[in-house]
C-alpha cells in the first residue's frame, strides 16, 4: 500500500506545504537525504500555540506533534513530487514549548513518530530527539524537523 493510500485510510489529508517565514528554505536534498526545516502545527488553518504544562495539556501537544508530522509529509511530497521516493524516515528533531517541570516531551512527540510509522510502515521508524524549550517561533506549541533518506 502506498503512503498516500495509508493517509487516506487513516482519514488524513495533507495540508498545503507551508512557506518559510524567514531566510531559509523548507527542504534541501543532498547526498541521498532530504533535510526538512522545522515545521509548525496548523489546525484548520490556525497555528496551534501555547505552552505545555501551563495553558496546554499533553493531549493538545500530541495533536500538535501529529500536525507537525503531517506538515513534514506535505513538505516531502512537495520536494520529491512523490511520497514513494521516501526510502526511510531517518530522524525527527522535536521541540516542545513547555514549562520547566513538564517532562512529557517524549509522549508528546509520539504524535509525530506514530504517524510516520502509520504512513510509511517500517520505513517510518526513526531516531529522534524530544526537547523541552521555553518558547518557539510564533508561540507554537511544537516544532519538528526531519531527515529522510530518499530514492532517485
Amino acid at each position: 500500500m502506498t503512503a498516500e493510500a495509508r493517509l487516506a485510510e487513516l482519514g488524513l489529508t495533507l495540508p498545503e506545504a507551508a512557506a518559510p517565514v524567514a531566510a531559509y528554505v523548507a527542504a534541501v536534498e543532498a547526498g541521498g537525504l532530504l533535510h526538512i526545516s522545522g515545521q509548525l502545527p496548523f489546525k484548520d488553518g490556525a497555528l496551534m500555540t501555547g505552552r505545555l504544562g501551563e495553558d496546554r495539556d499533553e493531549a493538545y501537544g500530541v495533536e500538535a506533534a501529529q500536525r507537525c508530522g503531517l506538515m513534514l509529509i506535505a513538505q516531502m511530497k512537495k520536494a520529491l513530487g512523490d511520497l514513494e521516493r521516501v526510502e526511510r524516515v531517518v530522524k525527527l528533531g522535536a521541540f516542545v514549548n513547555s514549562t520547566g517541570d513538564f517532562t512529557g516531551q517524549p509522549k508528546v512527540v509520539n504524535g509525530a513518530s506514530e504517524l510516520m510509522v502509520a504512513v510509511f510502515g517500517d520505513a517510518g521508524r526513526h531516531a529522534r530527539s524530544a526537547v523541552g524549550v521555553p518558547v518557539l517561533p510564533l508561540g507554537a506549541a511544537v516544532e519538528i524537523d526531519a531527515i529522510v533518506a530518499i530514492r532517485d
